[in-house]
């Protein structure tokens, strides 16, 4: 809210009272140049607003106004749910012909500097693994920067065919880093951290599985790891709700794996159920939620629990698409108008600070500048492939990038491709640009240190 709103609250209730504004200011904060100081310019704390709006609701008994952010119920229609029902072969083929997966865990590797990990473990959490390839890439440059920390390594995955793949990454991890605890959950961003279940039903029902792997060599880590496939798929379930439309977890399930030959060193750091902590120095919120979702639903359910969830010294790094790249002119070349990359990273982390309220007076909120913030990755083409003739593989590969990354739903993608004309639109961007790339933007939430 700005001043000239809140000064306007004030002096409407003055005129109403017939106080005047130094005593509202005192009854109010105790502060009685409180109203002096707005007009100056000053700004307040959330704090200091919500004793403003308190005030001013119980002298008039009134409700005061409900603390947080609202959310209003993301009601979808589960046919078009991208994340969730979204087509395996277009996810594998976006990941396997773009950079971004390498790029993001470059960029995430820059905040290795800035953390301050302390005993027992270096301890890191993924906010949607995927297919673990960004996870990998992490582990691989943390073990150059640490090689003889311990590492305690979480991560949620609502998706049974994405845990598999991460799972297929594990055992080479294990073999090269031998001091590693992996922790796979699906439950949400406000419990996945701690382990925990928020509904005490969902406790109750929690699945809890731990497999201490035998013997020193990644085949026999991955051999032993294939067997938990019968676990993973009577287990790793997911429903829709039929409130929201939105995916949910049918079970709580908790998988932690590590080595059996190294259960005495990693004691200390073993997760047992109902005995966790959260504490994280390094949280990874990558792509985390839908292009379309809104600022509040953002912040309230994913990115404000994770903040929670850091130690002193922590910090959270924070990635989604950008667009004004050519990507997103074909987007617009078939779609005239369509921006699904609406929010900002300074409107989202603005939305944080408000919801942590007192609970973000000692977190950092660094949006940076866009030369540092913004980043961009490639749809890696052979050179020949996006001049002069452009064939239909290198076109499809395009446009399938460009819709994954715009969230296009399906039954939209339907209605467009009955004709060649999103082919023809790809070529011309192709053509235009003598490639194809995408922007990202991130941002950094830390948490100061004691």
């Amino acid at each position: 809210m700005k001043n000239d709103q809140i000064l306007s609250q004030i002096s409407e209730f003055c005129r109403q009272a017939d106080m005047a504004e130094s005593t509202f200011g005192r009854c109010a904060v105790n502060d009685g140049k409180l109203v002096a100081r707005l007009r100056e310019g000053k700004r307040i704390t959330i704090d200091t607003l919500d004793r403003i709006q308190a005030f001013i609701a119980a002298s008039l008994g009134a409700v005061p106004p409900a603390r947080g952010l609202q959310v209003p119920p993301e009601k979808r229609d589960p046919r078009g749910n991208f994340r969730f029902f979204e087509n395996r072969q277009k996810y594998l083929l976006f990941v396997h012909t773009c950079s971004e997966k390498r790029v993001i865990a470059e960029r995430v590797a820059l905040e290795l500097s800035g953390i301050h990990p302390r005993p027992p473990s270096l301890r890191v959490f993924d906010a949607g693994v995927g297919d673990g390839t960004v996870l990998e890439r992490l582990m691989r440059l943390m073990h150059g920067r640490f090689p003889h920390m311990p590492f305690y390594i979480a991560g949620k995955e609502l998706s049974l065919e994405d845990v598999r793949l991460t799972l297929d990454k594990v055992p080479d991890r294990l073999f090269e880093h031998p001091a590693t605890v992996f922790v796979l959950t699906n439950m949400n961003y406000a419990e996945a951290p701690w382990l925990t279940p928020v509904s005490p039903a969902a406790a109750a029902g929690m699945i809890w599985r731990e497999a201490p792997l035998r013997g020193a060599s990644s085949g026999e880590f991955e051999a032993q790891i294939a067997e938990l496939g019968p676990f993973l798929a009577e287990n790793w379930r997911a429903n829709v709700s039929p409130r929201s439309g939105m995916p949910i977890y049918e079970r709580p399930v908790a998988l932690v794996l590590y080595r059996d030959d190294h259960r005495f060193l990693l004691d200390q750091i073993i997760p047992r159920a109902g005995r966790t902590e959260a504490n994280f120095d390094l949280i990874v919120a990558s792509q985390p939620y839908r292009a379309k979702s809104s600022v509040n639903f953002r912040a309230k359910r994913i990115i404000a629990p994770l903040a929670r969830a850091l130690r002193a010294g922590g910090r959270l790094i924070g990635i989604h698409s950008h667009g004004g790249d050519p990507g997103l002119e074909i987007i617009q070349a078939v779609w005239p108008g369509e921006n699904p990359f609406a929010v900002s990273r300074h409107e989202l982390l603005r939305a944080v600070k408000y919801e942590l309220g007192s609970a973000g007076r000692d977190l950092n909120f660094n949006a940076y500048a866009d030369n540092r913030s913004i980043f961009r990755y490639d749809m890696e083409a052979l050179p020949n492939e996006v001049t002069g003739s452009i064939g239909s593989s290198t076109a499809f590969a395009a446009w399938n990038a460009a819709v994954y990354v715009a969230q296009i739903e399906d039954d939209r993608l339907m209605e467009m491709t009955q004709d060649g004309r999103y082919l023809d639109a790809t070529r011309d961007v192709l053509r235009k640009h003598n490639g194809l790339w995408f922007y990202d933007e991130s941002y950094v939430i830390s948490r100061r240190r004691d």
